[in-house]
Parts: C-alpha cells; sequence; structure tokens
C-alpha cells in the first residue's frame, strides 16, 4: 500500500508546483500590467539642467530616457504617448518637478524628440506606470 501512495502524493504535489510556478512566470511577464494610468501635459527639461544632480541622486543627461514626476515614486518607469501623433516611450522617473508646477511630467529631451513635440515646447500625453518593468528584460 505505502508502493502505491507514495508515488501518488509526488505525483500530485509536483504537478500543483508546476502550476503555481506557471502562473508566477505569468503574472511577471505580463507587459501590459500597468499600474497607474494618468493623462496630463508634458514638457521637457531646458538645456541649462545637463550635469545637475536630480532627486534620485543621478546626474540628469538629456540623452537618457528620463524623467521628473510629482506623483509617481522615483525610479518607476513609465510609457509616455503622445495624443496628437500616438508616438510612445518608456522613460525613469528619477527626479521632481517644482511643487506648484502643475504638469504631470517633464521629459529629458531625447524623449521629447522621440515623442515629436520639440518645436512645439508642451503637448498632451497619456503616462502609464509599469509594476514590473525592467529595461534589461525585452518583452515579446
Amino acid at each position: 500500500m505505502r508502493k502505491i501512495i507514495l508515488p501518488i502524493l509526488l505525483v500530485v504535489s509536483f504537478s500543483a508546483l508546476s502550476a503555481q510556478k506557471v502562473k508566477e512566470r505569468h503574472k511577471r511577464s505580463a507587459p501590459d500590467s500597468t499600474a497607474f494610468t494618468r493623462y496630463g501635459t508634458a514638457s521637457f527639461y531646458a538645456k541649462k539642467f545637463d550635469g545637475r544632480q536630480t532627486a534620485s541622486g543621478e546626474i540628469f543627461s538629456s540623452q537618457k530616457y528620463t524623467a521628473a514626476c510629482n506623483i509617481l515614486p522615483l525610479n518607476t518607469w513609465v510609457r509616455v504617448t503622445n495624443i496628437r501623433n500616438h508616438k510612445s516611450v518608456m522613460v525613469k522617473i528619477n527626479d521632481r518637478m517644482h511643487p506648484k508646477n502643475k504638469r504631470l511630467i517633464d521629459l529629458s529631451r531625447i524623449a521629447a524628440k522621440d515623442l515629436g513635440f520639440i518645436g512645439h515646447g508642451l503637448t498632451r500625453v497619456k503616462v502609464e506606470a509599469f509594476a514590473d518593468y525592467h529595461p534589461d528584460i525585452v518583452s515579446q
């Protein structure tokens, strides 16, 4: 009797663990698991901020995909979509804006260029924060 029960228990426990691992893997790799979505106005940094320290301690560069936001936590990755032309870019929140600033996000120059609003100065955007985004992992 023991010879029969032990293999059955092993099979049942192994299949339960495998099912749990598949669920966890699927949950981590979901590319559209947004935790936050807001619409608002975006601007971009002036050239004078190059080389200055950001709120996260990083040195600002207009050639890095970064942004300032007063709502989201530092080091959060967000997708910013220009509502006018539907272009999108992924940036990391690493700085804060002045507390009285009413804009949603302030982007680096390279991000603003990719979104196509350098000539306009401001644009309406959709900002989506991702709970599990890691830039070194390419999602499919």
